[in-house]
């Protein structure tokens, strides 16, 4: 098993937030591009990222959870505890009610313990 420390973040969204999270040091990116139906690009991304075991947290864009849903809840319901898989919610605002609570209950789902701020 890789140690933590050496672990890699990798980000899978569009150009705006691709381009931010870069600048905040993730090395590791795939830039969706366009409004084409991004299925394939979405789904060989995170295909690739989960089969590399140097990356330790996928953070990706909320609009394409959609069509990798399958595979995320592989990654979920197996028994390796990396990669994790976030979603990041869109420029144009998230999917939940209260993303606060969203985030609070997923931590708590993989970690097992509430962590305040």
């Amino acid at each position: 098993m890789i140690p933590i420390k050496h672990l890699n973040i990798a980000v899978i969204g569009d150009e705006d937030l691709v381009s931010g999270l870069r600048l905040a040091g993730v090395s590791r990116y795939h830039i969706i591009k366009g409004n084409h139906d991004a299925r394939e690009d979405v789904r060989q991304a995170l295909t690739e990222l989960i089969g590399k075991p140097e990356v330790g947290i996928i953070a990706i864009q909320e609009d394409y959870t959609k069509y990798v849903e399958d595979l995320m809840t592989q990654v979920k319901e197996g028994k390796s505890l990396t990669p994790v898989i976030i979603e990041v919610p869109a420029k144009y605002g998230t999917k939940y009610q209260d993303v606060t609570e969203y985030y609070k209950v997923y931590i708590r789902k993989f970690i097992g313990f509430d962590i305040e701020i």
